[in-house]
């Protein structure tokens, strides 16, 4: 393994992650909801630098830090070209790209649905993943530009990576997506998962990162089996 992932809250829900390349001690921050969160957590790691920004999408709680930690670091701002209707932004990437952050290579996957841009981030090599507002713990985000089938394709592009992979979501919606998944699924191991999940968010402690193999098992919206059945699950979340 190469790569350190440090995990933080940020605004109401979002989660910062920084990640460091141990090789040659680059940082990275996937997003940017909050500079000053970021910044703080920078310096509690001692990693003592950030060297690049990795937006997944523009949406502003991903993106609203860019110029702050641009301006206080240098760093390089890399992303979707959407990125450029919210945030300033030096570097386009798109799937089949791959970005290095010192010796870790991080392949792109374009996943709309969310936003039409939408991009995550995987080291293969350490088997982690940074999704953005694709896929959450027992959930996937709302579509607020793309269609049912996109985002069913991009979950479906997810859910072939090794089980295994470990995937660091961006928002701590868990509690709620796992009320719903009962709503849908009365397995007992379903059941014994959610109580697992309430116990932590009592305890106060975060339900990211999970894992593929978790989500395959769990998560409704990848269970969901086609496009048609997910955008049913997708409207039913809606209103739930």
């Amino acid at each position: 393994m190469t790569l350190d992932v440090r995990l933080f809250p940020c605004l109401n829900d979002n989660y910062g992650l920084l990640l460091r390349d141990r090789e040659t001690g680059m940082v990275a921050t996937v997003d940017t909801p909050d500079a000053a969160a970021i910044l703080a957590d920078l310096e509690a790691s001692g990693w003592g630098r950030l060297d690049r920004i990795l937006n997944t999408h523009w949406h502003p709680d991903h993106t609203q830090g860019n110029a702050a930690l641009k301006a206080g670091t240098g760093c390089e701002i890399i992303g979707p070209e959407e990125v450029r209707r919210a945030a300033p932004i030096d570097r386009i990437v798109a799937g089949g790209d791959t970005v290095m952050l010192g010796a870790t290579a991080l392949e792109v996957t374009d996943a709309p649905g969310h936003t039409l841009g939408h991009i995550v981030y995987r080291s293969p090599a350490d088997a982690q993943a940074f999704v953005g507002d694709v896929l959450f713990v027992l959930g996937c985000g709302r579509l607020f530009e793309g269609t049912p089938d996109q985002m069913w394709t991009s979950l479906q592009a997810l859910a072939a990576w090794p089980d295994e992979t470990v995937v660091w979501c961006a928002h701590e919606y868990t509690a709620a997506n796992a009320r719903f998944a009962l709503s849908l699924d009365d397995r007992p191991e379903m059941a014994a998962r959610a109580a697992e999940i309430f116990a932590m968010r009592e305890r106060g402690e975060a339900t990211v990162p999970t894992t593929i193999g978790a989500e395959k098992a769990f998560n409704p919206f990848l269970r969901a089996g086609d496009a048609a059945a997910f955008a049913a699950v997708r409207a039913a979340k809606d209103v739930f």
